[in-house]
């Protein structure tokens, strides 16, 4: 189905709040206004956005660590986001979790997980519970070019496979696996033909495109809901930023990233929307004007919350039955 023009608008929005919310948070690490590390998803917008878009509201999603994303737009809950950057009670996970561990179970977002692999299991886990509740529900997993060589990727591909799962993979091949290129990962170009091994489609799309993720993720997300199992989607992207604060980046040039910016998604949807006369300087301004005021709201808003109790600093460890 093509995006109609308020449909893009919403999600020029969303790319544009996901870029000040990162770029804010790039910038309070540096002033190590906030500690620990993080992972930044700039330049990789669109696929936050568009996939986001394309599934149901009581949909599931279990993310990667670079979560801050989908985070944001599954439930919007941006104060809680930012307090949980900055560690306090008030944060989605009561600031224990920080950057790589956000959680928002009230939107059915099952978490973000640092260990590379395990949100593949997980997922198949959680679809798994769908398919026994015969829930018309499915689950949205993330993942990064890199999980697609580790083990628990090909036990939980197998798994969902082999049950028909209702869970869609969302490969963001943002072109390295921390500092490893996917050209001397992997023996083939086309990642998504790793999924013909387990029996489900596989597909590779243009992930700076909205319109081609919005599809593939529509497509593959109302295969699942229909009992026909899993799909890989690999979204072909790129990272803006380092791996991590503490990157150097020394194994890619100045020239490459420079490329890839002339690609932004924000960019090319923008120009798409001028183009059709459904956006104007005014209205642009006003809505990257809105966006920063609401990524600004959110910094002082956590920055007034106060750090969890000390005393609390065993709860939350085991889960209790309420």
């Amino acid at each position: 189905m093509v995006l109609k023009i308020d449909e893009l608008l919403k999600l020029y929005g969303d790319m544009y709040l996901i870029r000040a919310f990162e770029e804010k948070v790039d910038e309070l690490i540096s002033l190590a206004k906030i500690t620990g590390t993080t992972h930044l998803g700039i330049g990789q917008e669109a696929v936050m956005a568009a996939a986001n878009h394309a599934i149901r509201e009581m949909d599931y999603i279990s993310v990667t660590h670079r979560d801050h994303g989908f985070t944001l737009l599954k439930g919007g809950n941006i104060n809680g986001m930012m307090a949980e950057l900055h560690g306090r009670e008030t944060g989605l996970c009561k600031g224990r979790g920080g950057s790589s561990h956000m959680m928002d179970l009230e939107h059915r977002n099952m978490g973000a997980n640092g260990i590379i692999g395990a949100c593949v299991p997980l997922a198949a886990g959680m679809a798994l519970a769908l398919q026994m509740r015969k829930s018309e529900d499915i689950i949205l997993c993330t993942l990064g070019d890199g999980t697609l060589n580790e083990g628990a990727c090909h036990e939980g591909f197998n798994l969902a496979a082999v049950w028909k799962l209702p869970v869609v993979y969302l490969c963001e091949n943002n072109q390295y696996a921390m500092s490893t290129p996917v050209s001397e990962a992997f023996a083939i170009e086309d990642l998504s033909v790793r999924a013909q091994a387990y029996g489900f489609p596989g597909v590779r799309v243009d992930g700076n495109d909205l319109q081609a993720v919005y599809d593939a993720v529509t497509e593959a997300a109302d295969r699942a809901r229909s009992g026909e199992g899993p799909t890989l989607i690999v979204a072909e992207t790129y990272r803006w930023k380092g791996h991590s604060k503490s990157d150097m980046q020394k194994y890619r040039t100045k020239e490459e990233v420079e490329i890839w910016k002339q690609k932004c998604p924000i960019k090319r949807t923008e120009e798409m929307l001028l183009g059709r006369g459904a956006l104007d300087a005014g209205k642009k301004t006003e809505m990257i004007n809105t966006a920063y005021k609401k990524v600004a709201d959110a910094v002082e808003y956590a920055q007034g919350c106060p750090f969890p109790d000390p005393g609390t600093v065993a709860d939350y460890v085991y889960y209790e039955e309420v």
